[in-house]
């Protein structure tokens, strides 16, 4: 039974090859490489110091961007499900910009923040953090009051509350949330790489398109891939260490 799961995902690795091979040989090589060319020049590039540098900035300033979403928006998510009178007064303002797609601020932030790695990180953490706030928020909204009125009941003070009910309660919430934000944060990151820096995969991409290497680009395109892999691998084993009950 344990050997289902990575079964299934081999076969769908399978799969993805398969139609990735039919749709090349359907096109010329300048458009779309083999799936077996593009990984042979991915693990030679994994040799190469220049990949690396690369793949370093742009997980640099992912994990710095989710880090710095996470640190604002879950406490936030806290105090606007906990609280009615703040919930009252920021709900209504989160909503209404949280349908603004975030992307398009990235010229004000180059504007205002200049063109070095601060814009993108904050571009980031905020098309991130609202999705982590907005969830958040739900979860803490669903806590049963009767959890609130026991903990109370038992001598509980606020801060005990919010170290042994609050928080703990909100943590599936937030590793929803960040499973959630690893697709946003890498297509943000792409985009917020792809303009006035000569580093980082969302870079190596546009610069392997512009040159019309097509298979350097897609060494480009599974790099940036792996990178929301492994981010998304890091959120469900801390689901499973910090919310043992919600693993499958």
């Amino acid at each position: 039974m344990k050997y289902k799961a990575p079964i299934r995902y081999m076969l769908a690795f399978v799969a993805l090859c398969l139609a990735w091979q039919a749709g090349s040989l359907s096109l010329t090589r300048d458009v779309l490489p083999s799936p077996g060319e593009t990984f042979a020049l991915f693990l030679q590039a994994l040799g190469s110091a220049a990949f690396w540098k690369d793949m370093g900035m742009s997980a640099w300033r992912l994990c710095l961007g989710l880090a710095l979403a996470t640190g604002v928006a879950f406490p936030a998510g806290l105090l606007l499900g906990h609280c009615r009178k703040a919930d009252a007064i920021a709900a209504p303002l989160v909503f209404l910009t949280y349908p603004l797609p975030k992307v398009v601020l990235l010229p004000v932030f180059f504007t205002f923040l200049g063109l070095g790695d601060a814009p993108r990180i904050f571009l980031l953490a905020l098309a991130t953090g609202y999705q982590i706030l907005v969830i958040v928020r739900g979860t803490a909204l669903e806590l049963a009051p009767s959890y609130r009125v026991s903990f109370r009941s038992m001598g509980g003070t606020p801060l005990q509350a919010l170290r042994h009910v609050y928080i703990p309660a909100a943590l599936p919430g937030l590793l929803t949330a960040l499973k959630v934000a690893c697709g946003t944060a890498v297509a943000v990151l792409f985009l917020a790489e792809s303009f006035a820096t000569r580093s980082g995969l969302g870079f190596r991409i546009m610069d392997a398109w512009g040159r019309g290497d097509a298979t350097d680009m897609f060494v480009g395109i599974l790099g940036i891939s792996a990178l929301g892999l492994a981010l998304y691998g890091l959120c469900c084993l801390a689901e499973r260490l910090f919310c043992p009950w919600r693993a499958p």
